[in-house]
């Protein structure tokens, strides 16, 4: 998978893959159009970071390639590929309870804060995609 060269796209599915952790320097691509929304990506090797219509959806520190980023009332879905360990935020429902997989092994259940962001580490291995799964309980 690698990267995502044109920043951020719209995949066949209804997903959306975005970030480029192989950019030495910043890189942004604002007003792409997905299903009616608005999505704003920024990346690099040091963060990526994806807004949907101006609010928060996803960060990661460092960079990474997020591929078929699927999120719902339900929670969120994607593939996450980086050169190393990443800190993951995502955006959920404020004050919920969630249950956390990666690569479908459990790792626990977690909670939103009050602003409804929802922090994960992943560990990753460079050039596979580690598959994130969080979901409501």
């Amino acid at each position: 998978m690698s990267v995502v060269e044109e920043l951020i796209r719209s995949e066949a599915d209804g997903s959306i893959s975005f970030g480029n952790h192989k950019l030495s320097r910043k890189a942004k691509l604002d007003n792409f159009e997905h299903q009616g929304d608005l999505y704003k990506v920024k990346t690099y090797h040091e963060i990526t970071k994806l807004e949907r219509n101006g609010m928060f959806v996803y960060e990661s520190v460092p960079g990474t390639a997020v591929f078929h980023f699927a999120a719902t009332d339900r929670g969120v879905e994607f593939q996450a590929e980086g050169d190393k360990d990443v800190q993951i935020t995502v955006q959920l429902e404020e004050d919920m309870q969630y249950d956390v997989t990666v690569d479908g092994v459990s790792a626990g259940d977690m909670a939103t804060s009050m602003g409804g962001k929802l922090n994960v580490s992943v560990e990753l291995n460079e050039g596979k995609a580690a598959c994130v799964r969080i979901a409501k309980k």
